[in-house]
């Protein structure tokens, strides 16, 4: 049984890949905090709606020509957005504030741990319904 295929699994591992990718950037801006000119990043926000809506995207296929055509982009999980509206800019025009990617940063961590906390759980209760139907 390869639990990669039951949609819980998928989305859990969909949206731990989501903050490993962030961990990257937000590790990025860290190291480019005196780095002049440079402007902090962050990933497009995870979403359930979008994740659901990824996993199970149909093409709509016109089969009357006064059909209107669909007006939903495509959209990725893992699009890289310039940090809008820093509150505190250098002199040298780096945007970079640790304090803030710090927060990110403890915030990326707990989210992590509670999907594999999740992860651990929903193995646990499968295992359990398999022992206990035997």
């Amino acid at each position: 049984m390869d639990l990669g295929n039951l949609g819980i699994f998928k989305l859990m591992s969909r949206k731990m890949d989501w903050l490993t990718q962030r961990q990257e950037v937000i590790s990025q801006n860290i190291a480019n905090a005196d780095t002049p000119e440079y402007k902090g990043r962050d990933l497009k926000p995870f979403t359930f709606r979008d994740a659901l809506g990824d996993s199970r995207r149909l093409t709509p296929v016109a089969t009357n020509p006064s059909h209107l055509a669909g007006t939903r982009g495509p959209g990725g999980m893992a699009q890289e957005q310039k940090v809008r509206d820093p509150y505190e800019t250098a002199p040298d025009g780096n945007n970079v504030v640790l304090e803030d990617q710090m927060m990110r940063m403890s915030q990326n961590s707990m989210d992590y741990q509670t999907i594999t906390n999740l992860y651990k759980k929903q193995v646990a209760m499968i295992k359990s319904a398999i022992r206990s139907g035997s």
